[in-house]
This record gives C-alpha cells, sequence and structure tokens, in this order.
C-alpha cells in the first residue's frame, strides 16, 4: 500500500523536482555552493552549472565564480532551492554597494 500518489509530486525525495531550478548546496566541509542543478544520480552526486561558492564573514558575503561543477553525493549535507526574491534583493546590495565604493578605483 502506498500512501504518495502521483499528485505527491513534494513528498518526494528525488532531485528530479530541483532540475533546472537555482540551488545551494552546502557541503561536509562548510563550503556553501550555488548554481543551477544540471543533473544528479542515484547516490546525489550532482552538476551544477554555473556554480559559485558563497563565502560569508560576519554580515558580508562574496561569490567565487566556478562555473561547472561536478559535486560527490557523499559530501551533500543539503540541497535546498533559492528564494528569487532573497537573491534578487542580495544583487541589488552587492550592486549598490559597487557604486558606493567606485571611488576606490579596484580594477
Amino acid at each position: 500500500m502506498s500512501w504518495a500518489g502521483p499528485e505527491d509530486i513534494y513528498l518526494s525525495t528525488s532531485l528530479a523536482s530541483y532540475l533546472d531550478k537555482k540551488l545551494l548546496v552546502l557541503l561536509r566541509d562548510g563550503r556553501k555552493l550555488m548554481g543551477t542543478l544540471r543533473s544528479f544520480d542515484q547516490f546525489a552526486n550532482a552538476v551544477l552549472e554555473g556554480a559559485c561558492e558563497r563565502v560569508i564573514v560576519g554580515d558580508l558575503y562574496c561569490d567565487i565564480p566556478l562555473g561547472l561543477y561536478v559535486i560527490r553525493g557523499e559530501n551533500v549535507v543539503l540541497i535546498g532551492e533559492l528564494a528569487q526574491k532573497a537573491e534578487r534583493e542580495a544583487t541589488d546590495l552587492k550592486g549598490s554597494m559597487r557604486k558606493r565604493m567606485e571611488f576606490l578605483d579596484l580594477d
């Protein structure tokens, strides 16, 4: 007897519902990776496209671009979908910080 029917996709333990969505992946060593999930297998091995590592220090953060990234499933602690609104607000904040710091001429 099965408790979940085909309409109960949100009760599934599969990563299929996350394909082509922007995710945050927390790794066993504490790193936080963000990117678009392109592929996965039964061991939670995952391929992220446009991946970046987010380094957080206090209230500040930095994104280090990594490109196409393959993650071994045994290192995955948590996978979750990023909220569009929160990511957009973070990008807006980062842009406004750059504008305020233009006088430094970091190039």
